[in-house]
């Protein structure tokens, strides 16, 4: 009876694991890498330029099929990424086949990559963190639409005794108009701003006593202990708001309100992201706060978990972390195709074949070492997650 319990537990435990943390994970993943890849080959098409794979992950082909223009669509056995590969590419990273390019008849030349005029091409290459965006803006956009937006008051209710808040000369009372100039509708919105700038004076217009009056303030930098056993340094005030239903409201938007609100919510995504990399860089944030593959399938399970809407919401941020990511200047991501394309635009000629060779050899030594970063981070966090629970 015990080993037949202790089945049961092991059959659940699996279940539980496959379809509420890799299901979700793979799903999500799945949509953003379609979506990228489809904005560099429809662009490409656009272009009149050959297509010869349209792949989903990397590695052995699982499921794949020929269309009329000959294109291969294929589903690969290692589901964490894709890539579109064009007429003349050598491989995955959309480097050129020069052999390959020299021993091509004029007419098959045309169909490549590499013939087009470099605006073309950085188009292409641009088309896929565009598409991550524009994902972005329209899933935001639905969340939006069908679910609305609950705003509570961003009205300071209590201050915690010596800290910050208190300090900097905020009153029980005062509401929150704006931070750094940009307008704060709700707590979540101060929440977030004040998290995300630890240690970076902010300067806040509060209006107390229908008056608007301006106090400058410098969040605390704390660490807390974040979710699946990662740590995360945020900045606190010593603000707390008020957990009164009068004091929120769901807000609703019609199609077009909820696009223009999408936009704003992907670029304050941007404009967060941006900050933490340049904190980052000046040592203000630590590295093992980067995730990759583990954190974000725990993660999306947990906003399947809580619903559709939080779900949607995780997978527009990824999208546009992805974007973002592809857009370093690093070469092997479109960035650093952008980054060679701007030099040959510039010099009007390409960057002599040694010079690309170095860069791309960089470029992989560089994202190897960034995949082994957050593989160590995913890996020590998960198991400080598993020790503590």
């Amino acid at each position: 009876m015990e080993l037949l319990t202790g089945l049961g537990d092991v059959l659940w435990a699996t279940y539980d694991f496959v379809v509420f943390k890799v299901l979700p994970f793979l799903v999500l993943i799945t949509i953003i890498v379609f979506i990228h890849e489809l904005g560099h080959f429809l662009i490409g098409r656009l272009f009149r330029v050959g297509v010869n794979v349209f792949s989903i992950g990397f590695g052995k082909e699982l499921a794949g099929w020929t269309d009329k223009h000959g294109t291969r669509w294929r589903i690969a056995a290692i589901p964490l990424g894709g890539y579109v590969k064009f007429e003349g590419d050598e491989g995955a990273a959309s480097t050129p086949d020069r052999k390959a390019l020299e021993q091509m008849d004029e007419a098959k030349y045309g169909t490549t990559l590499a013939s087009k005029p470099v605006a073309q091409r950085a188009a292409v290459v641009a088309a896929g963190p565009i598409a991550n965006f524009l994902l972005a803006i329209v899933v935001f956009a639905i969340i939006f639409t069908v679910y609305g937006r609950e705003i509570t008051k961003p009205m300071v209710t209590a201050l915690l005794p010596g800290q910050v808040a208190e300090k900097a000369g905020f009153k029980v009372g005062d509401v929150i108009r704006s931070i750094d100039g940009a307008p704060i509708a709700g707590f979540d919105e101060l929440a977030v701003e004040v998290g995300s700038n630890p240690g970076t004076p902010l300067r806040f217009v509060v209006e107390r006593d229908g008056k608007e009056i301006e106090i400058v303030a410098t969040p605390k930098m704390t660490v807390i202990d974040a979710a699946f056993g990662r740590k995360a340094r945020i900045g606190r005030l010593g603000i707390q708001g008020s957990t009164s239903k009068d004091m929120t409201h769901r807000q609703h938007f019609t199609l077009l309100q909820a696009l223009r609100q999408g936009g704003i919510e992907s670029w304050d995504v941007v404009r967060r992201s941006g900050k933490f990399i340049w904190e980052l860089i000046r040592g203000r944030q630590n590295v093992d706060q980067l995730g990759g593959p583990i954190m974000i399938a725990q993660i999306s399970g947990a906003a399947a978990e809580r619903g559709l809407d939080v779900y949607l919401h995780f997978l527009a941020v990824i999208s546009i972390g992805i974007g973002l990511l592809n857009l370093m200047p690093v070469p092997i991501l479109d960035g650093g195709h952008l980054l060679f394309y701007a030099i040959e635009a510039v010099t009007g000629r390409p960057l002599n074949e040694r010079a690309q060779d170095i860069g791309y050899r960089i470029g992989f030594a560089l994202v190897l070492c960034l995949m082994i970063l957050v593989f160590w981070n995913d890996g020590s966090a998960w198991i400080r997650h598993m020790v503590s629970s």
